[in-house]
């Protein structure tokens, strides 16, 4: 690509076009102004410059990065504001690296405090913007890779370089800093003359012989996923070796995907523990911790195989979990690789595999039972529980639906109860911090811009996003979402620990717990209608799926909707 000539601003919008990317998911900053005044020349429309959309806070900028990847597979961009922008985003950039989500975040910031020709950028720079080591050394722990532009002659190779990098197996997001004067500056050194994006590597193949051996002979295998489903094809690939070896596929209470069809017999729920004392063979995909504690693995003599592109979870401090066969590789090519190993190897008609596929199905059955016997005898139970919420969304969820979950103590029952939306149609992760689920939601949105899209978020949850900027973005673009809010009026994961701790303390006599209470309740139908959107409060359990309806209703005709749903309170 030939840049010379160019404005680095010009530049830096052609190079993130011929890398692929599409969007750009921004929050302003006062030093964009050369980018800003490009977009708004009428060459700049027609001549496949990626689509600039402004999110008014930086969570929801990277929060909808994220939502969009993970619908896509493609890579967006994000613009914040320098080093404070970097700090408002960096949570939900800590949270992208952890979910393995591929973004380049782009920050800008001064390095001549107008010392240097050419525009001044402004004395708020060197008083109240600039920090030692610039935005990049601020976030450098929350992405894979950072790296401050120090000379415009790397511009253009440091941002092809930054999308190779987001891109590269284990994806994640990567932060760059942009200088304004070079932004202002015109380019004088063309970048190389290809820059491709990397192949993902595939598992040896000896080893993923290995893997089809001990998977063909184990007498009673099961296998533990988190985050397979981050593509169908995974899924389906995985359906088919489940249906091959006869083995139960577990999730855990923290599956940030459809990682297994959730009516399929061979669903074996969201409790490892429960089938590890019988295993012979465990097989961890795509599993980041399959239980707790990782001493508590399966019993003596039991192995345990991994697969992923990220076995060993390099972003987490420890780890300790039993490694017996540990394959590197694109889950996705290398589970093709597999299958056709262990198509070879294991008979379609063998007895010991049938009864263990009834056998697990009957579980499967009995176990989906109990739970709608449990939701059932909720109907009219005031007031109004989960699992009744949940079990009403799952019969009226549209087909094409895209669910988002930001839940905590909330989450176990979705993922029980939600159990019609397919593979593909479900996204969730916080990874410790809440706060992006809003802008998650919008950029599952932007993808996919023609399915309806729910947001399952509890009010704390709700309390930590910048719901303003979401709700702004939401009417300013035409971006309706669905809103499901479970007010329980507090923090229950932060109340949960009290007793759990301090059985017989005094906050357990007292039935008083600090600092966990969210009272009043904000009038959140309020905030829905602030922006042109539907609200609805709902406090009976006959009265829930009427709600539901009503939001979806609404967001079909193009409005944001907001279903308050009361729970019992906390406190």
């Amino acid at each position: 690509m030939d840049i010379k000539g160019l404005t680095g601003a010009e530049a830096f919008l052609r190079l993130l076009a011929g890398m692929g990317v599409e969007r750009i998911f921004a929050s302003p900053g006062s030093e964009w102004s050369p980018v800003w005044e490009f977009l708004t020349k009428p060459v700049a429309a027609h001549e496949g410059i990626p689509r600039y959309l402004s999110a008014r806070h930086e969570e929801i900028a990277v929060g909808m990065a994220s939502g969009y990847a993970k619908v896509t597979g493609k890579l967006p961009a994000v613009m914040i504001h320098t080093t404070v922008g970097a700090l408002h985003g960096a949570m939900a950039l800590r949270g992208a690296l952890h979910e393995q989500i591929p973004m380049v975040v782009f920050a800008g910031e001064s390095i001549g405090f107008g010392e240097d020709a050419g525009p001044d950028p402004g004395a708020q720079w060197l008083r109240h913007l600039a920090d030692i080591g610039g935005p990049a050394r601020l976030v450098e722990r929350c992405v894979k890779w950072s790296f401050g532009v120090n000379t415009k002659a790397v511009l253009a190779s440091a941002i092809e370089r930054a999308c190779q990098l987001a891109m590269a197996v284990p994806r994640g997001p990567v932060f760059i800093s942009l200088p304004m004067e070079y932004l202002f500056d015109t380019m004088t050194v063309n970048p190389p003359a290809a820059s491709s994006l990397p192949e993902a590597p595939v598992a040896d193949p000896a080893g993923t012989e290995a893997l089809a051996r001990l998977l063909a002979d184990a007498k009673n295998p099961m296998i533990v996923t988190e985050e397979a489903g981050r593509t169908v094809a995974i899924v389906e690939r995985l359906v088919e070796l489940a249906e091959l070896i006869a083995a139960p596929v577990v999730e855990t209470r923290s599956p940030g995907y459809v990682n297994f069809p959730r009516t399929h017999p061979l669903h074996g729920g969201i409790d490892p523990a429960a089938y590890l004392a019988d295993a012979d063979l465990v097989f961890l995909l795509g599993a980041v911790a399959p239980w707790h504690p990782a001493s508590a693995g399966p019993r003596p003599g039991a192995r345990v195989v991994i697969l992923d592109d990220n076995p060993l979870r390099t972003e987490l401090p420890v780890w300790g979990y039993q490694s017996d066969l540990c394959l590197i590789g694109d889950v996705e090519r290398s589970l093709e690789l597999l299958l056709e190993r262990l198509r070879a190897r294991v008979r379609t008609n063998d007895p010991a595999r049938a009864e263990r596929r009834e056998r697990w199905a009957q579980r499967h059955r009995e176990r989906k039972q109990v739970w709608t016997d449990e939701a059932h005898a909720l109907r009219d139970r005031a007031p109004i529980d989960t699992r009744w919420v949940v079990y009403e969304l799952n019969q009226i969820l549209p087909p094409d639906a895209i669910v988002i979950d930001e839940t905590i103590t909330h989450r176990r029952e979705i993922i029980r109860y939600l159990d019609r939306v397919p593979p593909g149609g479900f996204f969730a992760g916080f990874c410790g911090g809440l706060g992006t689920g809003l802008g998650t939601a919008l950029g599952v949105k932007a993808a996919a811009p023609g399915r309806p899209v729910i947001l399952l978020i509890g009010d704390g949850a709700f309390s930590y996003n910048p719901a303003n900027a979401a709700l702004g973005f939401a009417q300013e673009y035409a971006m309706p979402i669905l809103i499901v809010l479970f007010n329980n009026q507090g923090y229950l994961s932060m109340k949960a620990g009290i007793p759990k701790y301090y059985p017989d303390g005094w906050a357990v006599k007292s039935r008083s717990f600090v600092g966990t209470s969210i009272t009043p309740s904000p009038d959140y139908v309020a905030m829905a209608r602030a922006f042109d959107g539907y609200g609805e409060k709902v406090e009976a359990p006959r009265d829930v799926r009427p709600a539901l309806e009503r939001g979806l209703e609404a967001t079909a005709r193009g409005r944001l909707a907001l279903i308050d749903i009361r729970l019992d309170p906390v406190n």
